[in-house]
C-alpha cells in the first residue's frame, strides 16, 4: 500500500468534508479508522501503524486548521472508549477511563492518536458533532442525535469502506413548529 497515496487521499477527503460538513470551531470530530480494512483485510486482523501515520497527520492539521476537538474511537477491545485531549475532556465534562492504547488492544489508530495529541486521554463516550468512519468501525454510537450522512465523492480509503456524517439538532414541535427565525413571528412579540 502506498503511504503518500493514503496521505493525499485523506487531505483530499477531509477537504471536501469540510465544505460539506458545516462543522463549527470547538466541536467534536469522532474518527474511526480500521488500518486493517484499509490494507484489504478483516477488521482487526492486520493491524498496521505505519497506515494510522500516514493517515492520521492530515486529520490532526485538519483539526487544528478547524478548531475541533478530535475523538478517535478505539475498538473493541477497549469498548470503543475514545483517545482525545484533556482540553476536551474538560469543555463537554467528559468520563475519563484508564487505559493506554496498543495496537492490538485499541487499534493502531488510536494508539497513534495517543502519541500525538497533545495532552491525550481516554474517554468512556463522547456526542460527537460529525464523524469520520474509515472501515465500518461503527462511531455512530459516538454522535449527537440527529445523524446525517455527508456523502463524499471519496467512498474508499485504500480498501475500507468510507462513511462520514455531521449532526443537527432535533426538529420537535409537530405540524406548527417553526425551525428558522426568518419563517416565525418573532417581530410581533418585541
Amino acid at each position: 500500500m502506498n503511504m503518500q497515496y493514503l496521505t493525499q487521499t485523506m487531505t483530499d477527503l477531509l477537504n471536501e468534508f469540510s465544505q460539506k460538513a458545516g462543522l463549527k470551531s470547538g466541536q467534536i470530530l469522532v474518527v474511526g479508522c480500521s488500518t486493517s480494512e484499509v490494507l484489504g483485510h478483516h477488521i482487526g486482523k492486520g493491524s498496521n501503524v505505519d497506515v494510522a501515520k500516514a493517515i492520521f497527520p492530515p486529520l490532526e492539521q485538519f483539526a487544528r486548521q478547524e478548531g475541533l476537538y478530535l475523538a478517535i474511537q478505539c475498538c473493541e477491545h477497549l469498548n470503543r472508549a475514545l483517545v482525545t485531549s484533556r482540553l476536551c475532556l474538560e469543555r463537554y465534562n467528559l468520563l475519563e477511563v484508564s487505559a493506554v492504547p496498543q495496537p492490538k488492544a485499541g487499534g493502531s489508530f488510536a494508539a497513534v492518536a495517543y502519541v500525538r495529541l497533545p495532552d491525550p486521554v481516554l474517554v468512556e463516550s463522547v456526542q460527537g458533532h460529525a464523524a469520520i468512519d474509515i472501515g465500518d468501525t461503527l462511531v455512530g454510537m459516538h454522535l449527537r442525535p440527529v445523524a446525517v450522512p455527508v456523502r463524499l465523492s471519496v467512498t474508499e480509503l485504500g480498501k475500507a469502506h468510507l462513511t462520514t456524517a455531521r449532526t443537527r439538532p432535533k426538529l420537535i414541535g409537530g405540524e406548527r413548529a417553526v425551525y428558522k427565525q426568518s419563517e416565525g413571528v418573532l417581530k410581533t412579540c418585541l
